[in-house]
């Protein structure tokens, strides 16, 4: 009987909750199970493992890969617009083959030298990173104008979950599901435009094998992605590290490299 009660005791305190102070509640449980403070404090993050692109569900592309990422450490980050990360993409053995995200460029990096990163595909680049849920919860939950509710449990894949829809100053929103007993984010959902042909495009992301990657912080070994229903990424990571010691050089373009035409 005291369980019972205890229960139903839960329950009316739940109900008795906003939407919006339940949804905060279910992503300030979710940022505590990624490593809390030490998850927002990481500084460089380096993968490794094996990337996967498909197009119409066939396979495309194999590659290890080895992938660097650099957050930028300013306090007033919430107030500035665009990044706050640079990444650089290592393919190959011997890791020669690269593309470089700066804040607002990229570039593929050669023997030739540095051609520029199509715009259609920097855009949706920045899209993809700023919408992601990990890097919400690390670089965007102070930013003005961001607004987070609940929209109550659910089942997905067998799994109970939260969904919380996180809707930011330019009124786009990223449906997150995170799990009911990890409190980790499992799925997001957002939508975005074809800059042509204005038509809705459902971008898909999936987390799955959690691990402690150093001094508790976690971080998904196994990421998806899908558009519009149909798998075009997946990245199994053997191996990931964080607060690194990396090189500038890592991150920036060499000083002699010479900058290709479109």
């Amino acid at each position: 009987m005291r369980a019972i009660f205890l229960a139903f005791l839960f329950a009316a305190l739940l109900s008795a909750e906003t939407q919006i102070e339940r949804g905060k509640r279910v992503v300030n449980e979710a940022l505590a199970a990624l490593g809390g403070e030490k998850f927002r404090g990481v500084r460089t993050r380096v993968e490794t493992g094996r990337v996967y692109s498909f197009y119409r569900e066939r396979l495309t592309g194999l590659s290890i890969a080895k992938i660097y990422t650099r957050y930028d450490l300013h306090p007033d980050a919430a107030k500035k617009a665009g990044l706050h990360v640079r990444e650089r993409q290592s393919f190959g053995k011997k890791e020669d083959s690269t593309v470089l995200f700066l804040e607002d460029a990229g570039y593929q990096l050669t023997y030739r030298g540095a051609k520029p990163v199509p715009a259609d595909s920097m855009a949706r680049y920045k899209a993809t990173t700023r919408n992601n849920i990990l890097y919400i919860l690390r670089e965007r939950l102070d930013e003005p104008g961001l607004t987070i509710e609940s929209r109550g449990s659910d089942i997905l894949s067998n799994m109970p979950v939260e969904m919380v829809d996180i809707t930011d100053a330019d009124n786009n929103v990223v449906h997150v599901a995170f799990h009911h007993l990890t409190k980790l984010p499992v799925r997001q959902v957002y939508n975005r435009r074809d800059p042509e042909s204005k038509e809705k495009i459902e971008e898909v992301t999936v987390f799955t094998k959690f691990r402690d990657v150093g001094g508790g912080v976690q971080w998904p070994f196994n990421i998806l992605r899908e558009r519009n229903g149909e798998k075009i990424y997946e990245i199994f990571s053997e191996s990931v590290a964080v607060n690194v010691d990396l090189d500038d050089s890592l991150f920036n373009l060499p000083a002699n490299v010479k900058v290709l035409e479109k």
